[in-house]
C-alpha cells in the first residue's frame, strides 16, 4: 500500500487546517483532554459540531440517499486527525456507531427521524452497554427488557455511560430473552435521556473527567425504536465496536505528546549536563519514535483494509486499538520517568515542561485501554480469529 497522500487528500488536509485557524477556539480546543476532548459536551462544542455540519463533512462516507456524500473512509480518517491534533471535537458516535448502524438495520421511521438530525449536529447519543456485570464483555450484559404492550419495560443498570449527563438520546442493549445464548437474546434500543425512570449519577475519574451511572426503573420504550431485529443486538454491537475501537483513538495525540518529549530533552538539562546526552534517554526516545511509527501506520493500514472491506475488519481494529493504546500509555510513563519531579506540574503552572500535558496523560491513557474494549479483551480477538487459536486456552 503507498503511505503517501494523494494531491486530493492533502488538499482536503490544508482546507481543515485553514478551517481550523479560522475558528480557533479556547474553550472548544483543548489538546490536555487527550482523546476525550472528542466529546460535544458544551455549547460552544456544539455549535463548532454545526459549523461541520454545514461543510457536509460529518457524512463523508455516509450513503448520497441518505445525505452523505458517498466518500471514501479515508477522508474521515484525515479530518479526525487533523482535528484530534489541535484537541478539538472529532466525528464520533452520531455518525460512527449509531448512525451507521441506524443506515444499515434500522426501520424506514428511525432513519427520516434520526439521520438527518446528524448529519446536521442536532442531537448527541449516549452509549449504554457496559454494567457493573458485563464491562467489556458486552454479551454479559442483563439489563432486563420485558414486553409489554406496544413496548418494553426496562430495568436494571448501565455503567460507566461516559456522555449521559449531557446527551440527548441513550443507545442501549438489552437482554429481551433471557433464556437465549449468551450471544443471542439481545436488541438494541434508543430512547431520551430524560424518559421518566431513567436516572443519572456521576462516577468521576481520577483523570478528572466524568463517566456516569445510568439505572432504569420501569423505564419504557415504544417497539418502533428498536434497532434491527429482536434478538440481534449483539451483532450490531459487536460490528458497531470495531468501529468505536478505531475512532476513539485517534494517532495526532501521540504524536503530539511524542514530539513534546523529544523537544523537552532537545533542550533540558540534569546535573548540569544536556539531558539529550545521556545514553539511557536517547536508547529510550529512539525506542519511543519507533513504536509510535508502527502506531501510526497501523491505523493506516486498518483504514486501508476498511475501504474495501463489505464490513468493518475486526481483527485490524483490534490491533490498532491494542498497541495504539499501549503504546499511549507506555509513553506516557516514560514521560514522568524522563521529565523526573516537572511532569507533576499541571497545564497552566508557571514553568510546566510539556506544556503540562504529562500529569493528565499519565491518568487519562489508562482509561484508553479500558474504552471499546479493554487490552485483554483485543488479545482474545487476534488469538481467536488471527490466530485461530481455541478459545478456551
Amino acid at each position: 500500500m503507498d503511505f503517501e497522500f494523494s494531491g486530493d487528500e492533502q488538499r482536503f488536509l490544508d482546507e481543515v487546517g485553514e478551517f481550523l485557524k479560522a475558528n480557533h477556539d479556547p474553550r472548544v480546543m483543548d489538546p490536555s483532554r487527550e482523546n476525550l476532548a472528542q466529546l460535544v459536551d458544551t455549547p460552544e462544542r456544539r455549535a463548532f459540531m454545526r459549523k461541520l455540519a454545514e461543510r457536509g463533512w460529518l457524512g463523508i462516507t455516509w450513503p448520497k440517499e441518505h445525505g452523505g456524500q458517498g466518500g471514501r473512509g479515508f477522508y474521515e480518517y484525515l479530518l479526525n486527525e487533523k482535528l484530534s491534533s489541535v484537541g478539538a471535537p472529532q466525528l464520533g458516535k452520531g455518525t460512527g456507531v449509531v448512525g451507521k448502524t441506524l443506515i444499515k438495520v434500522a426501520s424506514a421511521k428511525l432513519k427520516q427521524e434520526f439521520l438527518p438530525k446528524i448529519l446536521k449536529a442536532e442531537i448527541e447519543f449516549a452509549i449504554g452497554y457496559s454494567e457493573p456485570t458485563a464491562g467489556s464483555d458486552a454479551a454479559a450484559m442483563r439489563l432486563k427488557a420485558e414486553r409489554r404492550g406496544e413496548g418494553w419495560v426496562l430495568n436494571g443498570q448501565k455503567v460507566f455511560t461516559t456522555s449521559a449527563h449531557f446527551a440527548d438520546w441513550y443507545w442501549v442493549g438489552a437482554r429481551t430473552d433471557p433464556d437465549a445464548p449468551k450471544h443471542h437474546g439481545i436488541t438494541l434500543f434508543v430512547l431520551p435521556m430524560d424518559a421518566p425512570g431513567l436516572t443519572i449519577h456521576p462516577m468521576h475519574t481520577i483523570g478528572g473527567e466524568r463517566t456516569n451511572a445510568v439505572f432504569f426503573d420501569d423505564v419504557f420504550v415504544h417497539d418502533d425504536y428498536r434497532i434491527g431485529e429482536l434478538n440481534k443486538g449483539f451483532q450490531y454491537i459487536a460490528e458497531a465496536l470495531d468501529l468505536e475501537r478505531f475512532g476513539m483513538f485517534t494517532f495526532s495525540p501521540v504524536r503530539g505528546r511524542v514530539e513534546l518529549l523529544c523537544d523537552y530533552v532537545k533542550g533540558a538539562t540534569r546535573d548540569g549536563k544536556p539531558l539529550k546526552d545521556d545514553p539511557v534517554v536517547r536508547a529510550r526516545i529512539a525506542q519511543l519514535a519507533t513504536e509510535c511509527e508502527v502506531a501510526r501506520l497501523l491505523g493506516v493500514r486498518f483504514v486501508d483494509a476498511a475501504l474495501d472491506a463489505t464490513r468493518t475488519p475486526t481483527v485490524p481494529a483490534s490491533e490498532y486499538k491494542l498497541y495504539a493504546t499501549e503504546f499511549s500509555r507506555r509513553l506516557a510513563d516514560a514521560t514522568m520517568d524522563i521529565v523526573g519531579a516537572g511532569s507533576q506540574l499541571l497545564a497552566g503552572a508557571e514553568d510546566a515542561p510539556l506544556e503540562g500535558r504529562a500529569p493528565g496523560s499519565y491518568t487519562l491513557t489508562v482509561l484508553e485501554t479500558i474504552g471499546g474494549g479493554t487490552s485483554e479483551v483485543q488479545k482474545n480477538i487476534i488469538a481467536t480469529r488471527k490466530l485461530q487459536l481455541p478459545k478456551n486456552f
